[in-house]
């Protein structure tokens, strides 16, 4: 919360700030492991390098995980944007694949 010039409070987005903690973020890779558990002589590789990420997170302190997981978001949004502009696809279509993806 930041107080604006006339004593209100105006929650402010950044949403380049990381607010995800360590644990948060480890979930995220045991879901996507989960995921690629069904099939996994498919997804081998794909474990292997998610177990290599985590194994990274869980000896990074909160401050350069901040940092890089900051980058991480950044460079997504980047990319997702870049994207749909090469499909010339509308923002609203692009956002409910997204949504479906979940």
């Amino acid at each position: 919360m930041v107080k604006t010039g006339n004593s209100k409070t105006k929650d402010l987005f950044d949403p380049d700030e990381l607010i995800l903690t360590k644990y948060e973020i480890l979930e995220f890779c045991d879901r996507v492991i989960k995921k690629w558990n069904k099939n996994p002589s498919k997804n081998a590789k794909n474990i292997l390098a998610m177990n290599a990420v985590k194994t990274s997170i869980l000896w990074t302190d909160d401050e350069s995980l901040k940092a890089i997981w900051g980058e991480i978001i950044v460079w997504t949004f980047e990319l997702l944007y870049e994207n749909a502009m090469a499909q010339d696809e509308d923002w609203a279509n692009m956002l409910k694949k997204l949504k479906n993806k979940k």
